[in-house]
């Protein structure tokens, strides 16, 4: 049995839902497509496709096994397409999976730079603030915003670290007073991160050492943009990364507020199966986010600048 020819016919007939379909995609015979498939899943042993007179679907099995084949095959076709240019012209599709905030504000112009730049790679991005597993869901990369992980399953690249700061809007301060002690963040209404374990337990370092207070939450969400535009609206003090409110303590939407008090920071990271690291396009994207946002991030300087002016 041709294994790849086999497993290149599966993901025509996948993506096609359809025999026939694939057939005249590839121009091979309906039967030639069906005996290749039939081949593949006696050699596996399993059912990939459910067939019916009306339809063709995966089975679950079939579901898992396609995002695993079309790696294969992308990787098979990214290693031809180097041997023939030289290596000069990457070829073949990225998997991302990134955070929801952090994706749409500041991952999103960045692989569209990414794209621009190698135009032979066509790039997959899922947002979602779950912590998703990069190898059971199939994807070449994580990009993850939290403290480091001690797993041995995956290639940790920490690209930057993320300062995260107390902030609140000018109206909210006219109205409740700037506070001037963290232990004032008991009584005064707070907006915290409710996907995280310490929910409205915050954890802060200040020259009288850390402090861990349970501030009073009235708003709480797993997305931290909704907490930053409550805050700019004056609906209380929110606890938020840099690159989330940098724009708004800039325009002074936001002010920092216990400044000499800070939170642990959080981690930019890329995530990726060891496997990954061979790929050509995993290396590339890696060294492009690392440039892009390693270093200096910009983001902190925009939480800065309305801050200097205001000392």
């Amino acid at each position: 049995m041709d294994k790849f020819s086999a497993m290149k016919a599966f993901v025509d007939v996948a993506e096609a839902e359809s025999f026939a379909q694939a057939a005249r995609k590839t121009g091979r015979s309906r039967s030639q497509i069906n005996k290749l498939v039939i081949n593949l899943e006696d050699h596996l042993g399993v059912s990939l496709l459910n067939r019916t007179t009306r339809s063709t679907t995966l089975t679950p099995t079939g579901v898992a096994y396609l995002e695993r084949v079309k790696g294969i095959l992308n990787d098979l076709e990214e290693t031809e397409a180097l041997l023939q240019t030289n290596q000069h012209s990457p070829a073949g599709e990225l998997k991302i999976n990134a955070p929801m905030s952090f994706g749409t504000m500041h991952l999103s112009p960045a692989v569209i730079e990414f794209m621009q730049k190698y135009p032979k790679i066509s790039v997959q991005v899922f947002l979602s603030d779950q912590l998703i597993d990069p190898v059971s869901n199939g994807f070449d990369m994580t990009v993850r915003i939290a403290s480091p992980t001690d797993s041995l399953a995956l290639v940790e690249h920490t690209i930057v670290e993320s300062k995260r700061i107390i902030c609140a809007s000018p109206k909210f301060l006219e109205q409740y007073q700037e506070p001037v002690t963290v232990e004032q963040l008991r009584d005064l209404p707070c907006l915290h991160y409710g996907n995280l374990p310490s929910g409205n337990n915050w954890k802060l370092h200040g020259t009288d050492g850390d402090k861990m207070l349970k501030v009073n939450g009235v708003m709480c969400s797993n997305n931290a943009e909704i907490l930053r535009d409550a805050a700019v609206a004056g609906m209380g003090l929110a606890l938020l990364p840099v690159f989330i409110a940098g724009k708004d303590l800039q325009s002074g939407k936001l002010v920092n507020v216990l400044r000499e008090y800070t939170a642990p920071p959080i981690h930019l990271s890329l995530l990726y199966p060891p496997n990954r690291h061979l790929s050509a396009r995993v290396r590339l994207f890696v060294k492009f986010i690392q440039e892009k946002f390693g270093g200096s991030a910009y983001w902190d300087s925009l939480g800065q600048e309305k801050e200097n002016h205001a000392d």
